[in-house]
């Protein structure tokens, strides 16, 4: 099998962008004497992975959330599993520069030789490379990720997103948007460039399309910046113009915007409004002290001022809008008092992937389950260190 990953990948290239799974089917077999292989694809709020080829694989949903593939989703790493029938499973992450899509399986003869399964983990990266590029060519996928129906306002700020997760050889950065089906004003974005990775968490204003409207304008005033090469502060200031020339002072959207320079371990920041910023360090939550000014949008030819904070070598920032911190159900206490920073010391041996999924979680909890009064983000930054990556390991 010399050619064998190179033959998926122009199997890839010459399929639909529908029909990625079928020709990747085809090819593996033929590729690695696979019996079978199966996509499965996470679900918006990573609660379980969902097959492409056989959506009405029996118990398909309870096998992603409680099983094998499961694990290889959340560990990033190749999963064999033999079954009573004689075959060995073969279960691979698909993964994107660390956004992670979903698992494949591929099933092989009993003790497959090492070569075939090493292959196959290259046919799952050329599988999940196309996967990424075919999202905007069709619905296919993202039928496959949604559980329930989108709400128009979850429609849009799931279009706008960066990702929900990125790796690189200083840095881990992954986010969460909650509730997922019905999300309407926060939201996050992000962009590597160079040595500089950008940031930016949104506590949105309002709630359902108005909000998400507001939040699109700002993003994309903030992306029209960035693109243009302005600084942070440039990228604040646009989009706080366009937002009050749009609304005279009538909307505006509290937003954190940092700037990590990935070689110095030195980050800069605007705070304009709400979202706070916590450094996780040896067992220890400790906020980070910023300068807040005003909310993007309140006041013409507003003007902003940039501050820096460094970070150490296996720091962990969690950045939260206030429908984290501030939640406060039923009477207790606002979830950032105490309960959040205990959610967060548990993340620590957990790659940021699942530290935001985690945090998440106990934030449901916390409101005994019922549905989040307000719309919620968590961003989570491991930064490593400008150093050479280390042995694989995500943290």
């Amino acid at each position: 099998m010399p050619d064998a990953a190179g033959q998926v990948s122009r199997a890839l290239r010459l399929a639909p962008p529908d029909q990625l799974a079928e020709a990747a089917d085809r090819a593996i077999r033929a590729a690695v004497g696979a019996s079978r292989t199966e996509v499965f694809i996470a679900d918006y709020r990573f609660s379980g992975l969902w097959p492409l080829l056989d959506p009405q694989l029996p118990g398909a949903g309870y096998l992603s959330c409680q099983g094998v593939a499961q694990r290889c989703f959340s560990s990033q790493q190749p999963v064999l599993d033999a079954g009573e029938d004689g075959r060995c499973r073969a279960y691979l992450p698909l993964s994107v520069w660390g956004e992670r899509l979903g698992v494949l399986l591929v099933e092989l003869p009993a003790h497959p030789d090492p070569a075939a399964v090493k292959v196959a983990q290259e046919m799952a990266g050329e599988l999940a490379v196309a996967l990424r590029a075919a999202d905007r060519e069709t619905d296919r996928y993202r039928r496959a990720r949604r559980r329930e129906r989108l709400s128009m306002a979850a429609e849009m700020q799931w279009d706008l997103l960066p990702g929900r997760s990125v790796t690189h050889g200083t840095f881990l950065l992954a986010g969460q948007l909650e509730p997922a089906y019905t999300v309407g004003g926060d939201h996050f974005d992000w962009s590597v460039d160079g040595d500089r990775l950008t940031v930016t968490v949104l506590n949105g204003a309002g709630n359902g399309l108005a909000a998400a409207l507001l939040t699109a304008v700002t993003v994309n005033a903030m992306r029209n910046a960035r693109r243009s090469g302005g600084s942070l502060v440039e990228q604040a200031e646009l989009a706080s113009d366009t937002i009050f020339y749009q609304h005279r002072g009538s909307r505006h959207v509290a937003t954190l915007l940092l700037e990590l320079d990935t070689r110095r371990g030195v980050v800069k920041a605007v705070d304009a409004g709400s979202p706070h910023v916590l450094r996780v360090r040896g067992g220890t939550v400790t906020p980070i002290a910023l300068e807040q000014q005003l909310p993007l949008g309140m006041f013409a030819e507003t003007r902003y001022d940039v501050q820096e904070f460094a970070v150490e070598p296996g720091d962990r920032l969690f950045v939260v809008s206030d429908g984290v911190y501030a939640a406060e159900p039923a009477g207790q206490e606002p979830y950032g008092e105490r309960a959040m920073a205990r959610s967060m010391r548990s993340t620590r041996l957990q790659p940021a992937t699942e530290a935001v999924g985690t945090v998440m979680r106990e934030l449901h909890a916390y409101h005994a389950d019922a549905d989040l009064r307000d719309d919620a983000v968590v961003v989570c930054l491991d930064w490593r260190g400008s150093g050479p990556p280390d042995d694989g390991c995500e943290r």
